[in-house]
């Protein structure tokens, strides 16, 4: 298990090296650079023989995580891949977008810092593309069995690439010009440069994965002639509604929904020429909301020049450490310094927004006032009001769950009372051959959750069609809990 004295040895956590920030701020490539070899290698060598990984349970991939972190300290990386790809379709997504559950978890963490899990998972996968060691895999043989995966966020791939691989033709429908969903259009080059995301559509071609991009199901194509050409349809379309903030002056010019804001920036990256762009330079920036889309809103602000940015929550700022009613192994609620933050603006928390101010139309500011509690409720404090002067507000507060057009009156599915399309304990919905997988319904969260889906929706789509299955589920629908034992 690693190195049996690792943990004793190397004490000091030491995680992936950061650009500086007036260079990374010049351009769109991703903030880390990699590790230095040895480095890594000591790293992985503090995972310890705990006996009880739970780094396995807070991981809802349920990834093999003290496996590899040996094979990486033992030099072995085409071994350490195979492990890796085990459990997880798309490492190189989850190195570099999840919170890292797993880590909150891992039993070094009970009184030193947890194991660089995601730093010596990224790092495995970057040298097995490097090295050539990423193939297709085909299926040996085909069912003639059909499935239509709607929506190529990370839960639609992973369900088309499991449901291929066991011989079932799946053609993946995505609305947008290219393969990927948020991937590719929500989060930045900075956090995620879009190569990643092109060559496993590549290897999933390879395979025989199917894509077919510019099509929006419920418009160009019905969902009753999907369920009519297809053996099964699989509803992977993300939680993509967003969550408004219906305050007085909210129709003024100079307000945005965070992804109007991110996904033409990474058009405008990705070499397209966007209209009418939201362009931050020189402007003064609020952003309501605290968490990863805001951080996005942030990192791309400095790049566009902006004159100013802050980011405005309505809660308390969390604790730097643990609080006691998130105990180990649980994931804890803290406070994080993201890359976009290491680079400016200011992070203002108890801060309720009350009204958008403006004149002739236009935004001027934002009127906010101190948060303070009352019998449980988060209310604006009187005669704490301010204005903070804006030029654009960013409305980052996350999403309500699917789009219903199309799904409701096609697919006639149920939505349960978060917005999410209901589903069985088998990812169905109440309409027989429809199952639903990810975002969509289970609501936002996170990047590891979705393959997690994607993969158990796999397995219940496979034997749906075959009457039994050989692949893996990981997580059932019902299951909420991260990191818990």
């Amino acid at each position: 298990m690693a190195d049996p004295r690792g943990f004793l040895k190397v004490r000091q956590r030491e995680t992936q090296p950061r650009r500086p920030v007036p260079v990374r701020i010049m351009d769109w490539k991703e903030v880390y650079e990699a590790q230095e070899k040895g480095t890594l290698k000591a790293q992985a060598g503090r995972c310890m023989d705990c006996g009880i990984p739970f780094c396995h349970q807070g991981c809802p991939l349920g990834n093999l995580i003290p496996e590899w972190n040996d094979l990486m300290w033992r030099d072995k990386g085409e071994e350490a891949i195979e492990r890796l790809h085990a459990t997880n379709n798309f490492p190189e997504f989850t190195g570099r977008l999840c919170p890292a559950p797993c880590e909150a978890s891992c039993v070094l963490g009970i009184n030193q810092p947890a194991v660089t899990i995601k730093q010596v998972e990224v790092s495995i996968i970057d040298e097995a593309w490097d090295n050539g060691w990423v193939s297709p895999l085909p299926p040996a043989r085909l069912t003639g069995k059909t499935v239509a995966v709607v929506g190529s966020g990370p839960a639609g791939l992973a369900v088309a690439q499991q449901l291929t691989r066991v011989g079932h033709t799946v053609a993946v429908y995505e609305r947008d010009d290219k393969i990927g969903g948020l991937l590719r259009y929500g989060i930045p080059d900075f956090k995620m440069e879009k190569e990643q995301v092109d060559r496993r559509v590549e290897q999933m071609k390879a395979e025989g994965t199917r894509f077919r991009t510019g099509v929006a199901v419920g418009s160009d194509v019905t969902w009753e002639q999907l369920r009519r050409r297809y053996d099964a349809v699989v509803i992977a379309t993300g939680a993509t509604v967003p969550r408004d903030l219906p305050i007085p002056g909210r129709d003024l010019d100079g307000i945005h929904f965070a992804m109007d804001y991110l996904v033409p920036a990474n058009r405008a990256v990705a070499g397209e020429t966007i209209e009418n762009q939201i362009n931050a330079h020189g402007k003064h920036v609020v952003i309501l909301g605290g968490g990863d889309t805001g951080a996005d809103c942030l990192g791309t602000a400095h790049r566009h020049g902006a004159a100013s940015v802050t980011t405005l929550a309505i809660g308390k700022q969390p604790p730097s450490e643990r609080a006691s009613h998130q105990p180990w192994p649980t994931f804890p609620t803290l406070f994080e310094v993201a890359s976009a933050h290491e680079e400016g603006g200011e992070r203002t928390y108890l801060a309720s927004t009350v009204e958008f101010v403006g004149e002739n139309g236009k935004l001027t500011g934002v009127k906010v006032a101190e948060t303070e509690f009352v019998d449980g409720k988060r209310l604006p404090k009187a005669g704490t009001e301010r204005i903070i002067p804006a030029d654009l507000v960013f409305l980052s507060l996350g999403f309500t769950g699917a789009e219903p057009a199309g799904i409701a009156e096609q697919v006639h599915a149920e939505f349960d009372g978060r917005g999410n399309v209901a589903r069985d304990g088998y990812y169905m919905t109440n309409t027989e051959g429809v199952f639903v997988a990810g975002d969509a319904g289970r609501g936002q969260s996170l990047i590891v959750w979705a393959i997690a889906e994607g993969r158990a929706a796999a397995a219940a789509v496979d034997k749906y069609l075959m009457g039994s299955t050989i692949l893996p589920a990981p997580v059932a629908p019902t299951d909420r809990a991260i990191a818990v034992l």
